[in-house]
């Protein structure tokens, strides 16, 4: 499904270059569930925006599904960011004066379906990470996990394939990581490809494939 091969990501801070990804490569298959970890600065976001077709590449080739990124149009790109992957996020991404529901239910709008499917797969999903009950509530009104239970609910409503996430587990307690990872591992059972980026060595640890990133070099961890 994915294959990077030599990818560079280089920024210009002033007059200093930063090379945040130093001919990178890595693969991940159909159905496979992968952590990546490193620290803090390693290039892990970078990774991630790259994979998910929100940045692109200095050099290097990506190929998604077998073509390689460049030979998408920004159209085929944005239906790839809005249905074939879903994405979560540390700090959630939540609009704040929308209620659970409604923070569901937005990608789906961008679909244009129609309302009476865009209710049924929000109640779908949200009843998935067990909070329908909580569906009113908005952001604020809700505990760090349940927010993320919120955002794994609007990757999950758009059916992905893939999902990508950037240190879910980053702003929880133990327990509610946990329950976190619970659900990543019924998502993973259930076939779907995930990718999770992660500092944390016990998090990373529960993903079947683990690759290590540090100052933009990638490498597979030896199990």
């Amino acid at each position: 499904m994915i294959v990077l091969q030599d990818v560079c990501k280089t920024y210009e801070v002033g007059e200093e270059i930063v090379r945040a990804l130093d001919h990178a490569s890595m693969h991940v298959r159909q159905g496979e569930f992968v952590g990546i970890i490193g620290p803090s600065g390693s290039g892990k976001s970078t990774l991630m925006n790259i994979v998910g077709c929100l940045d692109l590449a200095t050099s290097g080739s990506y190929l998604l599904d077998g073509q390689p990124i460049e030979d998408y149009s920004e159209t085929e790109l944005a239906r790839i960011r809005n249905k074939k992957i879903g994405f979560i996020f540390q700090n959630f991404n939540l609009i704040t004066k929308l209620s659970a529901e409604e923070n569901v239910e937005l990608p789906l709008i961008y679909q244009h379906l129609p309302r009476r499917e865009r209710q049924e797969r929000v109640e779908m999903a949200l009843n998935r990470v067990g909070l329908w009950n909580r569906r009113q509530h908005k952001p604020t009104e809700l505990s760090g996990g349940q927010q993320q239970r919120v955002a794994i609910a609007r990757a999950l409503v758009t059916k992905p394939s893939l999902f990508l996430a950037d240190e879910p587990t980053g702003n929880l307690d133990s327990r509610t990581s946990g329950e976190i990872m619970d659900i990543f591992h019924e998502l993973h059972d259930q076939g779907n490809t995930i990718v999770l980026i992660t500092h944390d060595n016990e998090v990373a640890a529960q993903a079947a494939r683990r690759i290590r990133i540090h100052d933009g070099h990638v490498t597979e961890v030896a199990e």
